[in-house]
């Protein structure tokens, strides 16, 4: 079953699964986002709280997507 599909650099959820963990992964940065910008005095503040969050989900989003895409299910076809 696809979850994604690649688009250029990026991935496109086109299954039910696929839009969940992006929702998911959306909201846990926003989240994020309000909680560090309300204690930040500066955007380096913002970002240096931000950043040790936002890159793992974005690795683990790349990771899943990669693995539930088109392209990885005509590899392990091959």
């Amino acid at each position: 079953m696809r979850w994604f599909k690649p688009f250029g650099l990026v991935f496109v959820p086109v299954s039910i699964p696929g839009w969940v963990i992006t929702v998911l992964a959306a909201a846990f940065c926003l989240h994020i986002f309000f909680f560090f910008n309300g204690h930040s005095h500066s955007v380096s503040d913002l970002l240096y709280g931000v950043f040790p969050y936002w890159v793992p989900t974005f690795l683990l989003w790349t990771w899943i997507a990669g693995r539930t895409s088109s392209e990885a299910g005509r590899q392990h076809s091959n």
